[in-house]
């Protein structure tokens, strides 16, 4: 098994090559503006610091988001061309999911909250029994909203860090933005226990940034 697992649904650009056993290279750079600029050439330093190929790939793992539009899009369609073009399956999984597993790998146990920064002064989250266990949908609202839904939950993620005041007990020195190796790892470890995966669908939520203004007139030649 050789895993390549890649997320750009939140500022960070990261990408991981995984054995089945463990990582054996990664690569994250946290640049919110230049998913499409930085993907491919992290995908080459991965393979490159592996000593590999892209094509021993067995598999590939995508985080699906929840994400902004524009970022999210640039890692869902690199892992759907990858996967056709090596003719191997794609995983894909929550982003919220792998920071959970990340944060769980760092010692967090017991109940929490993921949160990540939406923009528009909203947060993508969901809820977590433990690192594994994701007990809500992912979900998109303002903060404010959340506080008394969440009250007394432990927070671990750029949304939380950001919007401290809406949540209870803040840890920011836990994961904050999307790691691919831990979601690779996460994979793996559905791989080996017949876990469920998710389509390579992205998880917007909501409308793009960019739409087409309402007052919009058609012109056409004369």
């Amino acid at each position: 098994m050789l895993l390549l697992a890649l997320d750009t649904a939140t500022p960070a650009v990261t990408v991981a090559l995984h054995d089945g056993e463990s990582v054996v290279a990664e690569s994250t750079q946290v640049d919110a503006r230049r998913h499409g600029e930085l993907l491919l050439p992290a995908v080459d330093r991965v393979l490159r610091e592996a000593g590999t190929k892209l094509d021993a790939v067995t598999g590939i793992v995508v985080g699906v988001g929840p994400g902004p539009y524009t970022g999210l899009r640039v890692g869902i369609v690199t892992a759907a061309t990858f996967a056709a073009t090596l003719s191997v399956p794609v995983h894909g999984l929550c982003t919220l999911d792998g920071i959970a597993y990340a944060a769980g790998q760092q010692g967090l146990a017991g109940e929490f909250v993921v949160a990540t920064d939406a923009r528009r002064k909203e947060v993508y989250w969901a809820r977590y029994a433990d690192a594994r266990t994701r007990i809500t949908e992912p979900a998109v609202d303002r903060p404010a909203e959340l506080t008394e839904r969440l009250a007394g939950l432990t927070a671990v993620g750029a949304g939380a860090v950001l919007y401290r005041d809406a949540f209870s007990d803040v840890r920011e020195e836990l994961p904050q933005h999307q790691s691919a190796a831990a979601l690779a790892a996460l994979a793996a470890e559905k791989l080996r226990t017949g876990g469920e995966f998710l389509p390579d669908q992205p998880l917007y939520l909501r409308r793009p940034d960019a739409q087409v203004p309402a007052n919009y007139k058609v012109v056409t030649p004369q």
